[in-house]
């Protein structure tokens, strides 16, 4: 079943990640994928182009059905192969349900979080302000605290309750980042004991960013959240 995927992805992407995390909760190794490098412009190559017109990684494939939106892929994956591997959609409606706002919520984070982290990047330098970073900053430390607060109320360890779901599938790379950029872990320790305790988990461990093995830290840049 595998053989008949494709994966072009990028060390360290959240929504990358996402998919690889999803490939392995659900049995599916052995898919065909290429590592592609951000830095020297390979996600817009003939062949992510060809996968995914926006030039953005991931680019997934199954047969001939593409899925380059990693929420999609992850859904359709948990979907398609429901009875292999894990399974990452609750049975309980009160898990389901809060399975279901956690990951759409996650969406948020990512967004506050990259607005923080890439606003250098994404801005040019005639057009940043003190007063957008100031706010981009404040509005990521009160997205964080509201997930430090979810974590702290439980009703389980993982995001969605008791049990690993696609809740945890798609935001622990999100916040696995924020630690990556030296999020400060006795600041958050609900956050931060979720991010160490999935560390191990045989699809994270597996997927872990090839580039965070090399480096393991990025700047400070988020110390102060």
């Amino acid at each position: 079943m595998a053989k008949d995927m494709t994966l072009l992805w990028g060390s360290g992407s959240p929504p990358c990640w996402r998919i690889q995390i999803a490939l392995e909760e659900k049995k599916l190794q052995g898919y065909n994928q290429t590592l592609l490098s951000f830095m020297k412009g390979e996600h817009k190559s003939k062949q992510v182009m060809d996968m995914n017109p926006r030039g953005q990684l991931p680019a997934f494939k199954h047969k001939d059905y593409v899925l380059n939106e990693s929420y999609a892929a992850c859904l359709y994956l948990e979907k398609q192969f429901g009875s292999q591997g894990e399974k990452l959609v609750p049975e309980c409606p009160a898990e389901q349900a809060m399975m279901y706002q956690r990951m759409f919520e996650g969406l948020t984070l990512n967004q506050k979080m990259a607005e923080v982290i890439y606003y250098e990047w994404k801005v040019p330098e005639g057009e940043r302000h003190d007063s957008a970073v100031k706010r981009n900053r404040e509005a990521l430390t009160a997205e964080v605290k509201l997930w430090e607060g979810y974590l702290s109320k439980g009703p389980g360890p993982f995001l969605a309750g008791k049990t690993f779901s696609l809740a945890d599938v798609t935001v622990y790379p999100s916040i696995a980042y924020l630690f990556r950029f030296q999020l400060c872990e006795e600041r958050y320790p609900k956050l931060a004991a979720y991010y160490n305790s999935l560390k191990e988990r045989p699809s994270i461990k597996t997927s872990w960013p090839p580039t965070w093995l090399e480096t393991p830290e990025e700047t400070g840049k988020l110390k102060d959240i």
